[in-house]
């Protein structure tokens, strides 16, 4: 399952890309928007700005932008960073792999295939899932 702070920062991504290339925009007003608590999305917005997502001016008529175009953020991206492996099972994981310590051997594990459709699945799909695809969504219903 998806962290909070994954959510959020989802969510605050999405409000940056709303706003990407009109200037900054403060975390308050983000906080305001979305409805999260301000000192957690100033520390969520900190982890972005470390992995290269957003970038932030202080001082008057700062706040935070995204450092990429919103096509260029997957949902991908976002989760491995604040949630990890993809995966199910830890066998399975591109970047996170790890042998199962209940398994005799991989080779005859009647799990592994499976878990790694699964994985390939959803790795797909969120991969495909841009900030971008939000705003799109977002334009449709408004």
């Amino acid at each position: 399952m998806m962290s909070m702070k994954c959510k959020y920062a989802l969510k605050a991504l999405i409000q940056l890309g709303m706003g990407y290339d009109k200037g900054y925009i403060m975390a308050s007003t983000i906080s305001e928007a979305e409805n999260i608590p301000k000192k957690f999305l100033e520390q969520i917005l900190l982890e972005l700005k470390h992995a290269g997502f957003v970038g932030s001016k202080q001082g008057y008529g700062g706040g935070y932008y995204l450092k990429r175009k919103p096509a260029e953020i997957s949902v991908a991206d976002v989760y491995r960073l604040f949630d990890g492996a993809i995966s199910l099972v830890p066998c399975v994981s591109l970047n996170f792999y790890e042998k199962c310590d209940d398994c005799k051997s991989e080779k005859v594990c009647l799990l592994k295939p499976e878990f790694l459709k699964i994985r390939e699945g959803a790795r797909v799909i969120m991969s495909k899932t841009t900030i971008q695809t939000f705003l799109n969504l977002a334009k449709k219903t408004n």
